[in-house]
């Protein structure tokens, strides 16, 4: 059977589920529902919540204030690197904050207006709020899968139910404080963030220009608003909250324009233009909106419906009817459902710290033990084998004594010429060392003053004659080794990405099996390194570079 998710998103007004899975290329829907909520906050929302049926597993997703999304420009370094940098920029954001941080992080697709850069999808979220949503989820029956925020599912739904041709696509989830925005090039992810704005804005401006309570004005917009530019009014009051909704209207489309503003200033791309707009959400539902956009942005605005390729055929009718009726407003849970149930999916899973340490240890440390457990089992039935064997073996042991006395005499022999040639062998290491230290030393102050960037300055060089294993170098075989330690003039840009090239610099000169150890302090301010090029590893290699 497929693994069935839920996904889950809490708005400020309503709470979308949808439950399925994946089957091929289809994703079949199995539950649905919309429950109203009334709460300040999005965590709120748990309070008296109740769902027709069990959420299970489920992705929760995460808009407005519960989600810190920032792009990072990065270097092209492995994996463990990529994950160190993301360590320190999340490090820094937390200790601003005074709170502990959760975060994921995912690169966005080679983007080539950027060479030699790749650039980093953060996403943060203070554990002690994660922490609320999770309680609240599982209150309700259900187990955390994991937290995605709603633009990332809103794009790996336009991934998998959209039309995606080559062209410039922004999608935007209006909900009711809080727009979700995705802007995609082709299937290639571009920008996504959560943007504070959504018609919350267009029933306060009804309200306050009729001057009707808050109820009234919804009631007044879902019946009689038209913001069509070619609309004709049946009656002076539908004309009145018309006008009075455009002018909110006109703050949704300067908050789409500023999406792409604010894109083009975070991934650095000057050249990027909007082909095609993608409507969801339950403030898209708004009669004329799409018209009204597409005149404001000057290209064509569409709603945004990837339910036509779902199959929902496993729904009761009462639910089936539900979803049509709720459709554009449930595009974000659907995304987190299909997310959670497709591998292939853009990836940004938030634990917090206690789930992460569970799930790790299920994953891993549950299974050493077990591993354990059965090695001891081993080791009981090898202990019993081996006394039946050690009785054989002394038996043969005494016919073999006699052999041993004979071949004594020539293992004493070669002992004795052992020992000379080991005590030549460390003369030989000791003249290599003597001379070899000075050129270390040599070659390291080059490279230094050749590739150490301006920013960073050298406070201590030393050579030591130590053992070192994290250097290949044991107990018993010194050698010499060069320590530096280094400093950043404060205030400096980018000191981590300008350690990383004078690193890699550094390791293009070294030979191969040389790999120093470094440190760079968190704020980038203080650097150390040790290398040596008597390891092992590197005796009788020549490093790369000058001399």
């Amino acid at each position: 059977m497929p693994r069935t998710v839920t996904g889950l998103d809490m708005g400020a007004r309503t709470v979308k589920a949808v439950r399925g899975y994946t089957k091929g290329n289809t994703f079949v829907v199995t539950d649905f529902a919309v429950r109203s909520v009334s709460a300040p906050e999005l965590v709120d929302g748990w309070q008296g919540l109740q769902l027709p049926f069990k959420p299970g597993d489920a992705r929760v997703g995460l808009s407005g204030r519960d989600v810190n999304v920032r792009y990072v420009r990065v270097p092209r370094v492995p994996d463990w690197q990529l994950k160190k940098l993301m360590r320190f920029e999340v490090e820094e954001i937390g200790g601003q904050s005074g709170a502990e941080v959760a975060s994921d992080f995912n690169l966005l697709p080679e983007i080539p207006e950027i060479e030699g850069e790749d650039v980093a999808l953060l996403a943060m979220a203070r554990e002690s709020l994660l922490e609320a949503h999770a309680q609240g989820l599982e209150r309700l029956g259900g187990r955390l899968d994991a937290f995605t925020p709603n633009a990332v599912a809103l794009y790996n739904a336009f991934l998998r139910f959209g039309a995606v041709d080559d062209e410039v696509v922004l999608l935007a989830n209006v909900g009711w404080d809080n727009t979700d925005v995705v802007i995609a090039r082709g299937p290639d992810l571009v920008f996504a963030r959560n943007l504070s704005g959504g018609s919350r804005l267009i029933d306060e401006a009804i309200a306050q220009r009729l001057e009707v309570p808050a109820k009234k004005a919804t009631e007044l917009k879902e019946r009689l608003v038209d913001l069509d530019p070619g609309a004709r009014f049946a009656d002076p009051q539908a004309e009145r909250a018309t006008r009075a909704a455009q002018a909110a209207a006109g703050q949704l489309l300067s908050l789409l324009q500023s999406a792409v503003l604010f894109s083009k200033a975070q991934v650095k791309i000057s050249g990027l233009k909007l082909d095609r707009v993608l409507l969801c959400g339950g403030g898209a539902a708004l009669r004329g909106l799409p018209r009204y956009l597409a005149n404001g942005l000057s290209v064509p605005v569409e709603l945004f419906d990837p339910w036509r390729v779902v199959d929902t055929t496993r729904l009761d009718p009462e639910a089936r009817d539900e979803l049509e009726a709720r459709k554009l407003e449930s595009v974000i849970a659907l995304g987190l459902a299909s997310t959670a149930t497709d591998p292939a999916a853009y990836g940004i899973e938030i634990l917090p710290a206690t789930v992460a340490k569970k799930r790790e240890f299920l994953g891993g440390t549950l299974w050493m033990i077990a591993a354990g457990v059965l090695a001891l089992g081993f080791l009981g039935f090898q202990s019993w084998h081996t006394k039946r064997a050690l009785d054989e073996e002394r038996t043969r042991a005494a016919a073999l004594e006699q052999q041993y006395r004979k071949a004594s005499g020539t293992h004493r022999r070669a002992e004795e010429l052992a020992s000379e040639n080991g005590r030549l062998a460390k003369l030989a290491r000791e003249l290599q060392v003597a001379k070899g230290s000075g050129e270390q030393v040599a070659r390291v102050i080059d490279w230094l003053s050749t590739d150490l960037p301006g920013e960073f300055w050298v406070t201590q060089l030393a050579s030591d004659f130590r053992a070192d294993p994290e250097l290949g170098i044991a107990r018993g075989a010194e050698a010499p080794v060069v320590s530096v330690v280094g400093r950043a003039r404060e205030g400096t840009n980018s000191l981590p990405q300008l350690y990383e090239q004078f690193l890699s610099k550094l390791r293009q000169r070294l030979p191969s099996d040389v790999v120093p150890k470094e440190k760079l302090a968190p704020n980038g301010a203080r650097f150390t390194l040790d290398l040596s090029l008597f390891a092992d590893g590197a005796r009788g290699a020549t490093p790369g570079g000058r001399p």
